[in-house]
């Protein structure tokens, strides 16, 4: 049902040219970086404050209008788009660096700035803030998916560098959760639970995160291995030993062959793994050393290092331009992408399952991981026109989470649920979803906020 007149009036009037209906503007909001797609929003707003918010989801909850937040647009399952229509509430514009506390290790942004504009304002503080999903998103969006990335094997996940943040609820109350003081112990977690809720709870307008010091050295490595267990097995030793990692980071060969066909390298195409260190000089060389001792006995070749910022640029320009760079491997395709976590443990048979499941198939695809933490992602190229493609990737995708649940693991250590994996949360969590919708239906009766992720629709209770 499209946005009655009266509400989109009542829009118009509070944004003026900030409301859009055109069909250029509707359209960039229908999209997503893989296969999932749905129609494009009735209309697109751009706030300015949080009273601009609050005003925009008073006149939405109060016609029934849908919600659905928008940041950079970079999520890898479909978490931004408009599957019932309505507003699309693009929070780019909201983009300030509100205050930065250098001696409180703190930084207050907007939704809409970025991490890395957010590091550049932080480079003469001596401060950074490390989550690294690869992509440059909005904190935001970063928060309202629970991100993580590269260094989380180092510096956790958004939950733990969030302290506190401003949310906007269905009916336009703006409530705050957390404070400044590093810790607390006063009541529900409510922004635990706001962090990873995929704008289905309330609009983040605020956040108060927590910064890092800016390591004194930093080294990268890369090196590769005769198998896929070789280099598996290699990461689960190493986090056994207690290295400190500041990365580390798995590519199987169809990975390698993609990214020297899109930055022109000449990577062996044998597994690798891409690894760096922080800390001190000396504790820099310590850690280097005993890794490629590790490395060497799981039959490593080549381990190198250096502390170059170029060098490490290139070295991380490799993992962060996979995804892109496996496009190439079949031009035309799209990517069905999952990943899981799992145990330790049991992250070399899931991996290599994986890997086998991929090869039976004859779907082409790579495997790369945050594998410090058992965090491991598949990317499956599929025909984005042939439905038959699409669904036997999907079936291997779920194969994949299935194995995950099994062992202990769970369906996505990052890329969250969006349209992708509602469909395994009742595998998850059990009766625990249903707690989760009546959360949802406690915060959103209307159940105008992002409707159609996460929690069983409301009308099915």
């Amino acid at each position: 049902m499209p946005i009655p007149d009266t509400a989109l009036s009542q829009l118009r009037d509070l944004l003026g040219e900030r409301l859009s209906i055109t069909a250029a503007d509707r359209e960039a909001h229908a999209g997503s970086e893989t296969f999932h797609r749905a129609p494009p929003p009735d209309a697109v707003a751009w706030p300015l404050s949080t009273e601009d918010v609050s005003s925009i989801l008073a006149i939405c909850n109060a016609h029934g209008v849908p919600v659905v937040g928008w940041g950079a647009g970079t999520s890898l399952e479909g978490h931004a788009l408009a599957v019932r229509g309505g507003l699309t509430l693009d929070m780019t514009r909201m983009n300030r660096v509100l205050d930065v506390r250098a001696g409180d290790m703190i930084a207050v942004v907007q939704p809409g700035v970025t991490r890395e504009d957010l590091n550049t304002e932080l480079r003469a503080t001596g401060l950074m803030f490390p989550i690294d999903p690869g992509a440059n998103a909005t904190l935001g969006g970063m928060a309202a998916t629970r991100a993580s990335g590269t260094t989380a094997v180092r510096y956790g996940t958004m939950r733990p560098n969030i302290l506190a943040l401003e949310v906007v609820l269905a009916d336009g109350r703006v409530i705050r959760t957390g404070s400044r003081a590093a810790k607390a112990s006063n009541g529900y977690d409510l922004t635990g639970l706001i962090v990873g809720s995929e704008g289905t709870l309330g609009i983040i307008t605020e956040l108060t995160l927590r910064l890092h010091g800016q390591p004194e050295d930093v080294a990268a490595g890369v090196c590769a291995f005769p198998t896929l267990e070789d280099a598996v097995n290699c990461v689960a030793m190493t986090m056994q030993a207690g290295i400190a990692m500041g990365r580390i980071e798995f590519m199987d060969p169809m990975a390698m062959r993609a990214v020297n066909l899109h930055l022109g390298s000449d990577y062996p195409l044998q597994p690798h793994l891409m690894v760096e260190f922080a800390g001190s000089p000396e504790a820099v060389r310590a850690n280097a050393a005993a890794f490629g001792e590790l490395a060497a006995e799981c039959e490593g070749q080549g381990f190198d290092w250096a502390t170059s910022l170029e060098e490490r640029n290139r070295l991380w320009a490799a993992r962060h331009a996979s995804y892109w760079a496996a496009l190439k491997l079949r031009p035309g395709a799209t990517g069905v992408v999952t990943d899981a976590c799992v145990p330790m443990t049991e992250l070399p048979g899931q991996v290599a399952a994986a890997a086998a499941d991929m090869e039976a198939a004859g779907i082409m695809g790579d495997i790369v991981g945050h594998v410090g933490d058992g965090n491991f992602h598949t990317l499956l190229l599929v025909d984005p026109d042939s439905p038959e493609e699409i669904a036997a990737a999907k079936t291997l995708a779920r194969r994949m989470a299935e194995r995950a649940l099994a062992v202990g693991g769970t369906i996505s250590g990052e890329h969250g649920i969006g349209l992708g994996k509602r469909d395994l949360m009742a595998a998850e969590h059990g009766e625990a979803w249903a707690v989760m919708a009546a959360i949802k239906r406690a915060l959103d009766p209307n159940g105008i906020l992002n409707p159609g992720k996460i929690v069983p629709d409301q009308d099915a209770g």
